[in-house]
């Protein structure tokens, strides 16, 4: 895009500085009863001339206006991408986190399901034990992943 328009202004300081360079003769036809148009001679000499009027000279003030645009189209495109960064930056950083919790919440799953398993195995005095701590671990699951 930059590029795009660094063309487009060249084109345009170029135009603005040489008017003249475009100025020229052109040539009314008439060809097989059709009207044509064309920088060259008709053949066969019949056709009119048109003389084609100079372009006026070019305007300082656009000129500088053109540069101040440019200059701020720059300046907004260096602000977009300097945006545009911050935000994958950012949709970066919430993934690394969410990936986080996701293995978090997953170990917490596992270690829950394996208290719950020995708390089908625990006999005795032990079951009390095993069910305090599979108690404790599914709060804590809940208190870090309330999903």
């Amino acid at each position: 895009m930059t590029k795009f328009m660094a063309a487009i202004a060249a084109c345009a300081v170029a135009f603005l500085a040489a008017p003249n360079v475009f100025a020229g003769t052109i040539y009314k036809c008439n060809v097989g009863g059709k009207i044509a148009y064309g920088d060259q001679p008709c053949a066969g000499g019949s056709g009119t001339e048109l003389a084609v009027q100079a372009a006026p000279p070019a305007d300082p003030a656009a000129a500088e206006k053109l540069a101040s645009d440019k200059l701020r189209l720059l300046a907004m495109e260096k602000t977009r991408a300097a945006d545009e960064l911050r935000e994958e930056r950012e949709r970066q950083r919430a993934a690394k986190a969410y990936q986080t919790q996701k293995q978090k919440c997953d170990r917490l799953r596992l270690k829950q399901k394996w208290v719950e398993e020995d708390l089908g195995r625990a006999r005795g005095d032990a079951v009390a034990a095993a069910r305090q701590k599979a108690q404790r671990q599914a709060e804590a699951l809940a208190v870090e992943c309330p999903a």
